[in-house]
């Protein structure tokens, strides 16, 4: 299903690109450029995905023991 929607995104956005770009070529190397570059968008994306739920557990991690400390603060007096 991913490779599907990578290949029908990626024709879409090559025949975008190449007509932004005022780039002359055939359908199967604007597919082909359209696809390729769909399929490194999704990568990135996937990355800064994984990425920024690590940095925001972290951030909850940090939040949550400073929580956990404040109450023991509070109640160990």
């Amino acid at each position: 299903m991913n490779f599907l929607l990578i290949l029908i995104v990626g024709a879409a956005a090559g025949f975008l690109a190449t007509r932004f770009m005022r780039v002359q070529a055939d359908v199967p190397t604007t597919v082909f450029i359209g696809t390729v570059g769909a399929g490194l968008a999704w990568v990135i994306v996937r990355l800064l995905t994984r990425l920024a739920s690590s940095g925001l557990m972290f951030v909850l991690a940090v939040a949550g023991a400073m929580a956990l400390i404040w109450l023991w603060q509070r109640f160990s007096r």
